[in-house]
Formats: C-alpha cells, sequence, structure tokens
C-alpha cells in the first residue's frame, strides 16, 4: 500500500532523507514526484530544501565524485556521464572532477589494470594490451593513459 502524502509530509520527508545522506535536486524531485506531489509543490520544496542547505548540488557533485573514484574506482568519464544523466551542470562537473588528484588518478588506473592482468588469459601482449585498455576504459578512464598504462605492464 502507498502511503499518501501532503504538501507538509513531503517537505518533512524530503529534509529527512537530504538530512541522512546527499541528494541532488534531480534525484530528489523524482522521489517527491514519486509520492504523488504536485509539480507546483515540488517545485516550493526544492526551494525549501535549497534554502535551507538541505540540498546542494555543488557539494553533492563533489562528494559523488570522491566516492565514485574512491570506492568504486571509476574514471572521470564515467563519473561525468553518471552526473550528465542526474542533470548536473557541466560546469559544477568540470570543477569536481579536477579536484581529483592526478597521481591517485594515475596510480588508481594502474592498480586497477595491474590487478585485472592477473586473472587475465590471453596469447599475446598485442591480446593482453586490448583486453587491459577495453577494461579501464568501461570503467571510464581516459583511453589515452589507459594505453600508455597497459604498455607499461605488459613489457615489463
Amino acid at each position: 500500500m502507498k502511503k499518501e502524502y501532503t504538501y507538509d509530509s513531503a517537505l518533512r520527508r524530503a529534509a529527512e532523507l537530504c538530512s541522512a545522506k546527499e541528494y541532488c535536486s534531480f534525484d530528489i524531485r523524482e522521489k517527491i514526484r514519486s509520492w504523488g506531489i504536485s509539480e507546483k509543490e515540488v517545485q516550493k520544496i526544492i526551494d525549501y530544501l535549497k534554502e535551507e542547505k538541505y540540498l546542494d548540488d555543488n557539494r553533492f557533485v563533489r562528494a559523488y565524485v570522491k566516492d565514485k573514484f574512491r570506492f568504486n574506482k571509476w574514471g572521470k568519464i564515467k563519473i561525468a556521464y553518471s552526473l550528465r544523466f542526474k542533470n548536473i551542470d557541466n560546469k559544477l562537473i568540470d570543477d569536481a572532477l579536477e579536484s581529483i588528484d592526478i597521481d591517485d588518478y594515475k596510480n588508481t588506473i594502474f592498480e586497477i589494470m595491474k590487478t585485472k592482468l592477473k586473472g587475465l588469459k590471453y596469447k599475446d601482449s598485442y591480446e593482453a594490451q586490448a583486453k587491459l585498455v577495453r577494461f579501464a576504459t568501461s570503467h571510464g578512464f581516459e583511453p589515452d593513459f589507459c594505453f600508455a598504462v597497459a604498455k607499461t605492464l605488459i613489457s615489463d
């Protein structure tokens, strides 16, 4: 049975959700819409949440980038794509992605590719490099970095 929400109960529930974890405007808007709240009231709730600092897309983007890179080992391409899907402004995305330390980024690519190589079955170095590059690019890392790391790992 689906719970019926009034404006006030939806506002309270949205504030509780935003207090517990970071949300972006897009995600919380979709959640409030699913409660059957009118579009006008949804916008009022979003405006209130932003005004009271429960909701801040910039804060969300920074936390999202940090978490997806650190814990999921995602590259910048995959992170940016995921954030664009949430209708986040490109400027916010670019600024947050620049906060990733380039040395940490290169080390992460190296480590995930090195780990992958250990369990990889291949006939020759060309096939191994191709598999490693496909793997790393599927995690959202830039092909240039991936090719360089693959060459380094295979030539060792």
